[in-house]
């Protein structure tokens, strides 16, 4: 069929059209905003500083924390542009970058968290062989994995949408352009497409989604034979890893993993996921964790931080 485009610019309806609400909005998704931006880059700055902090857990902490400005960046400063802004409106080539770029990040995100769980299994299930398995090399060719794994993912979601006829409506009721109210804009038959995003975009944050859930189970089995000083260490934080993980999987579930229909609620928990996860990963890694003494220790220039949180097995415990 001749990929028909009558459509240049769309109109991103945002979050609500109430002019007090936007306001409100302005500030409140700009000091968020400022939030995640500044406390990621924290973040990447003190691990890449600190010697401390030179092993797979941290690694991989920065590479998130740099996953999460770039995500929040592709949909953030352009909502808050647009609740000052009269007229909503972006290209047809702006459109599909940003789905490209959501997209990219978002699943890239997913399958780091992926791989920071399997660095917890390795720490903690396998510690005499933790630093064997978790080398350099192999932690470099995860992220990697992770990045291709997302590109290749966000070049599917992009291909489909470019390949659809849009030569009527152009108002999309979002805050960003995503596929599904992309489809819903579509003068042609979505079925096909949309049975395929459920299963790209659907299957991979159930699976991922499942594969975190069993490594916490396993480590909480594995954890009977530690301290229980350990034990009360693991359940904390899993608590807390187990909050965010469900902050980000359980909107995106809610969203992809059903046929291709939009609902009016979709804006809102897409909200978790693209604002509110990576505002409290800054939070949930570092707060309840030693990078705040190394942190410390690299401003001030002073050793305080305690050399028996370095070893493979009770970093993940503190994390």
């Amino acid at each position: 069929m001749e990929n028909r485009n009558n459509v240049t610019v769309f109109i991103l309806l945002g979050l609500s059209q109430n002019e007090i609400v936007q306001r409100v909005s302005f500030v409140l998704f700009l000091l968020i905003y400022m939030v995640i931006v500044l406390g990621n880059l924290l973040i990447v700055v003190t691990v890449k500083s600190s010697q401390h902090l030179q092993t797979p857990m941290y690694f991989f902490l920065s590479v998130l924390s740099f996953v999460d400005i770039c995500y929040s960046s592709a949909t953030v400063p352009k909502l808050i542009v647009d609740l000052l802004a009269e007229g909503k409106t972006i290209s047809y080539r702006g459109c599909i970058t940003q789905l490209f770029s959501v997209h990219i990040f978002g699943c890239t995100e997913i399958l780091i968290l992926t791989v920071m769980a399997y660095d917890r299994y390795v720490a903690i299930c396998k510690p005499l062989r933790y630093t064997a398995i978790m080398n350099q090399r192999w932690c470099s060719q995860m992220v990697v994995a992770s990045w291709l794994g997302g590109f290749g993912h966000s070049m599917v979601q992009t291909l489909l949408t470019t390949q659809l006829p849009f030569c009527g409506p152009n108002e999309i009721d979002h805050y960003f352009c995503d596929i599904y109210p992309l489809l819903k804009l579509a003068c042609t038959d979505t079925h096909v497409v949309g049975a395929l995003v459920v299963a790209n975009t659907g299957m991979i944050a159930l699976g991922c989604f499942l594969i975190l859930l069993i490594s916490y189970v396993i480590i909480l089995v594995a954890l009977r034979t530690h301290s229980s000083q350990d034990r009360r260490k693991a359940l904390s934080t899993c608590t807390s890893h187990i909050t965010v993980v469900v902050l980000l999987f359980g909107p995106c579930l809610f969203i992809y993993i059903r046929p291709s229909t939009t609902l009016a609620v979709d804006k809102v928990f897409a909200l978790f996921y693209t604002i509110i996860t990576p505002m409290l990963n800054p939070i949930i890694y570092t707060l309840r964790n030693t990078i705040i003494l190394c942190l410390f220790s690299w401003v001030t220039h002073t050793d305080t931080i305690p050399q028996q949180a370095w070893s493979p097995l009770s970093s993940p415990l503190l994390l």
